[in-house]
């Protein structure tokens, strides 16, 4: 069992490590697109897909979030999502595999797709790092 702080911590890690990863490859495809004369179009469509991503996941981060500050002050790991949390999380990783492994996926939508998402989930992560410090470390009013 862990302090329920902690598992703030680990909802920051869940949601931070595959958002540095899938910005990195977003970034990447950015890089090759970069002399593209539809830079214009492609960066609107990233903005579309982040603020998509926005809505979704901040309703996301603060259900989780109060889940998390209404369990007992010890409890066990796996509680930081609710069962319908954990399934949903699966089911994302499983179409990112998926996704990594389909080949000749335009670069335009890795490009569009990965910056857009993951800067929202690097959001999130520091979301969550805001709601352990207002909730659990009282640094908020």
């Amino acid at each position: 069992m862990v302090n329920r702080k902690y598992l703030y911590i680990v909802a920051v890690l869940i949601w931070g490590i595959p958002g540095i990863k899938i910005t990195q490859q977003g970034i990447d495809a950015y890089a090759r697109l970069l002399e593209s004369d539809r830079l214009f179009l492609i960066i609107a469509g990233t903005l579309l897909v982040f603020f998509s991503f926005f809505f979704m996941f901040r309703r996301i981060v603060d259900r989780y979030s109060l889940h998390i500050s209404s369990l007992p002050s010890k409890t066990w790991v796996w509680h930081v999502f609710p069962l319908r949390g954990w399934l949903m999380l699966l089911i994302m990783m499983s179409l990112g595999i998926v996704l990594n492994h389909i080949p000749n996926i335009p670069i335009i939508f890795i490009a569009l797709f990965y910056s857009g998402l993951g800067p929202m989930l690097l959001i999130s992560a520091v979301r969550f790092i805001i709601y352990m410090l207002c909730k659990e470390m009282k640094f908020c009013h």
